[in-house]
């Protein structure tokens, strides 16, 4: 098998039942390089109490839980709280330690994560250090600063650095600065669940999704309601669209969404899902008219949902995000509708257009599915990532698929 002997360790900031796209992203990965022989562990935080839930806004004390996810060994750290989006975890520099001392050929981390870097710093000496770093410090510019050092510091030990999209390394200043040791990696995730029949469950949701839209269209949205998401943007454009917009997750921005819900009249148009299991969302990928996919920063590089969404055969309105993958991940015109960062009005617009224009969603929708066979299979994924390991290890180059150029050597450019 591909990874047979390679020993892996991931170094994440949460890990399933966490909802979000690092997360799932982390998983979906360490299962399928375990699937190709590798011995994987990961290191996280802990966070809830329990080690169960979904949601990650718990900031207070949890406890540390050994556990396995079928072949992947899971150590969730407990913490003592999370202050500035760093979580205080007082046994990392042992636990590291000790995993290391396990035998670790890869050290992969994945970014932003603040606490993890720190501890890698602090550590003399480190097998190969694989960095996937999913986003730039956009928001927290003073925090970002202060940060930086410590971040040049392990790029510059690093022997890879994995970006999602060569997009998004043409925005970032600190991947540009090491530009030698970038590959592109994007992310996959198992297609087989959102292309094969649905299940009862899903049909289910799918039925009371379709009753719920009441014979118009129904809009999607899917990921943890924060600043970057556009929350506000797709409120907005309900006002000009028919049908009814469907938001999935949670996070620190939903009481004010309801808010300005409400002030702008579209309430009754609106429904407030929460988190979905993965057969219900799935039921609401079938039962929807598009992903409305409004992302409004680079802190927002990829998007994962909208992969979901286009195995799902669900066509994507997403945001010309500068210097992100967003746009790359769903293609204008033929997977979905790009449309301007921000623009109410664009977005309601490509909305009528694709229940308007005899023929799009059909086509994009056919589209859409195409391009996740092609692009983002987890088992696609994790070899291209084996591939790389080799490649940071010395063992052997990247053999690049004349087909699929997304893994390439990025030094200069296209």
């Amino acid at each position: 098998m591909k990874g047979a002997g390679l020993r892996v360790l991931h170094l994440g900031k949460f890990y399933p039942p966490a909802s979000g796209g690092m997360e799932a992203h982390l998983c979906t990965l360490a299962r399928a390089q375990a699937s190709l022989g590798a011995q994987v562990e990961v290191l996280c935080a802990n966070h809830s109490v329990d080690g169960t839930g979904t949601s990650h806004e718990f900031h207070g004390r949890s406890p540390t839980r050994e556990e396995w996810d079928g072949p992947v060994r899971v150590v969730r750290l407990g913490r003592l709280a999370s202050v500035a989006r760093m979580d205080v975890m007082p046994s990392l520099p042992f636990m590291l330690r000790r995993a290391l001392a396990r035998g670790v050929d890869v050290v992969h981390l994945h970014v932003p994560n603040p606490s993890m870097v720190l501890a890698l710093d602090a550590v003399p000496r480190l097998p190969a250090v694989v960095v996937t770093h999913q986003s730039d410090i956009i928001r927290q510019k003073v925090a970002g600063a202060l940060f930086r050092p410590f971040e040049w510091m392990l790029y510059s030990r690093a022997a890879r650095l994995l970006a999602t999209s060569e997009a998004y390394v043409r925005g970032s200043s600190l991947l540009s600065t090491f530009k030698s040791k970038v590959r592109v990696l994007p992310l996959g995730i198992e297609l087989e669940s959102y292309l094969r029949p649905p299940s009862a469950e899903a049909r289910e949701a799918q039925a009371r999704w379709t009753a719920e839209a009441a014979g118009g269209p129904l809009w999607l949205m899917v990921g943890r309601l924060v600043y970057y998401k556009g929350l506000f943007t797709a409120l907005e454009a309900l006002v000009h669209a028919p049908g009814r917009l469907v938001i999935v997750g949670e996070g620190p921005l939903a009481e004010e969404g309801r808010a300005r819900a409400k002030a702008l009249g579209i309430e009754d148009r609106v429904t407030w899902a929460g988190y979905l299991s993965p057969e219900a969302l799935t039921g609401a990928y079938r039962a929807a008219t598009a992903l409305w996919f409004p992302s409004n920063a680079r802190s927002e590089a990829y998007g994962l949902s909208q992969v979901e969404a286009l195995a799902s055969g669900l066509p994507v309105l997403n945001t010309a995000v500068p210097d992100s993958g967003v746009a790359w991940v769903s293609l204008h015109e033929r997977t979905g509708l790009t449309v301007p960062v921000g623009d109410a009005r664009a977005l309601a617009a490509a909305a009528r257009r694709l229940v308007e224009e005899p023929g799009l969603r059909e086509r994009l929708s056919r589209g859409a599915q195409e391009r996740a066979r092609a692009e983002f299979a987890h088992d696609v994924m994790a070899s291209r990532s084996l591939d790389l390991y080799a490649e940071a290890l010395g063992r052997q180059p990247v053999a690049e698929d004349r087909s699929d150029a997304s893994v390439r050597h990025v030094a200069g450019g296209r």
